[in-house]
Order: C-alpha cells, then sequence, then structure tokens
C-alpha cells in the first residue's frame, strides 16, 4: 500500500477518490482543491498533518485496493444497469467502491480490474502505455485465410481508424476460435473488425489485461491483488 508523505497532490487524489491522476490534475487547476483552507497549484506536496477538500469536501487516503473479477455474460460494468443486471449485484458490499478498469460490454466476459487506485488505473488506460489485453473469440463461420491475413497484416479501417490484431488458432484446423491480442482498447473493436468483414463474434472472453491473468477465478468471483 502507497502510505508514503509528503504526496505529490494528484497522487493524494488519485489515492484518496479514486480517480486518475489526469483527472485529479484537473481539478486542481479548476481551483476545486483547498489544502488548509488555501487554495493551490499543481505539483503540491501533501504532508500528514493537512487538511485537503475536493468540492469542499474532506478527503483522505484510503488503503489501496484492486481484484481481478471474473465477468460472466449479461451483467453491465456499471453502478446503473438501466434494468439490466450490473457486476456490483455480484461484489459484496465492501468494494462496492472500487472502481472498473476499463470496460466489457454486457455481452463479453472475463477479466476485469476493479481498484481504487487512480495510478493503476491511469497506468493500464493510457493509450501511451500501450497494455497488452488478450482475449479468447468464438466467431460464427471459419475465418477465411485472406481475412485472417488483412486483420494481422494490414489492419482493418473502422470509422475511428485502423484495426489490427495478432491471431492465433485456440486449436489447429479450428477456424472459428481463436486467440486475440491487441494494444489499445476502442469501444468494441474486436467485434467491429470482424463485422467488417462479415463475421459475428458469438463468443469474446478476456484472459488478460497487461501483467494481470485470469488464471482459476471461477465465473462471477474475483480474487485480490496484493501487492498494488
Amino acid at each position: 500500500m502507497e502510505t508514503a508523505l509528503p504526496l505529490r497532490l494528484n497522487k493524494f487524489i488519485a489515492q484518496a477518490t479514486g480517480m486518475s491522476r489526469r483527472a485529479a490534475d484537473d481539478a486542481i487547476a479548476q481551483r476545486r482543491v483547498r489544502i488548509n483552507g488555501q487554495l493551490v497549484e499543481q505539483g503540491t506536496r501533501v504532508s500528514p498533518a493537512d487538511a485537503v477538500t475536493l468540492d469542499g469536501k474532506p478527503i483522505q487516503l484510503q488503503a489501496v485496493q484492486t481484484i481481478l473479477f471474473n465477468k460472466p455474460i449479461s451483467y453491465v460494468v456499471s453502478r446503473d444497469g438501466q434494468g439490466s443486471k450490473t457486476i456490483y449485484d455480484l461484489l459484496p458490499s465492501e468494494l462496492h467502491h472500487l472502481k472498473p478498469v476499463g470496460r466489457l460490454d454486457k455481452d463479453s466476459s472475463g477479466l476485469l480490474l476493479l481498484t481504487n487506485n487512480g495510478t493503476l488505473a491511469d497506468e493500464l488506460t493510457h493509450p501511451r502505455n500501450q497494455k497488452t489485453k488478450q482475449y479468447q473469440v468464438t466467431l460464427d463461420a471459419p475465418l477465411a485465410p485472406l481475412h485472417r491475413q488483412m486483420i494481422s497484416d494490414f489492419g482493418i479501417q473502422l470509422t475511428d481508424g485502423p484495426s489490427r490484431l495478432q491471431l492465433e488458432r485456440i486449436q489447429d484446423g479450428d477456424e472459428t476460435q481463436w486467440i486475440v491480442t491487441m494494444h489499445e482498447g476502442r469501444n468494441r473493436q474486436i467485434r467491429r473488425t470482424f463485422e467488417a468483414l462479415g463475421y459475428a463474434v458469438t463468443r469474446l472472453h478476456r484472459t488478460h489485461f497487461g501483467p494481470y491473468a485470469l488464471s482459476a477465478i471461477a465465473d462471477g468471483q474475483f480474487t485480490s491483488v496484493k501487492d498494488n
């Protein structure tokens, strides 16, 4: 757990609230943060005796906590499911303060990280870091060799830019099941890539995210990450 003080203000805010350091910097720039009643600048350090407020409300350091969760299909990654079941329906109430790192859509399953460590969330999601994500994907029809080459070598042009994925067969001779590796995470990117070539993804299951792996976590269950 990160408790060494004094801390840079943006890191303090990230650890105290779960927001990213970028969001914390924005809050400081917007003059929403005070230390001991005084407005402060970015780069300020917080000592143990300081009283920090955000939008007029006191904030303080929380124990850093991160879990790996095996998300089932049919659950949305949201606090408000708008009629759908949410991942928080499966988690104990003492973990409801944790925020998801990225998203998996309702029809996707697998590894989802939840944390109150804003620094970790920023590290895993910022495009500059290009964290590897790996999925098991099943298609509704065998993937043609030409389409595999297009996806792997050239990329498929989507509305928000080209999509290039690394593909590996899960089992020799089966052209419907693939291990898909990617280094970005645009909305529904894998599904849209295959859909652009006329395929439907019938199963999308994430197994790895950066240094984290799903391993043997049962469907709908979680495990704590000890070192953050």
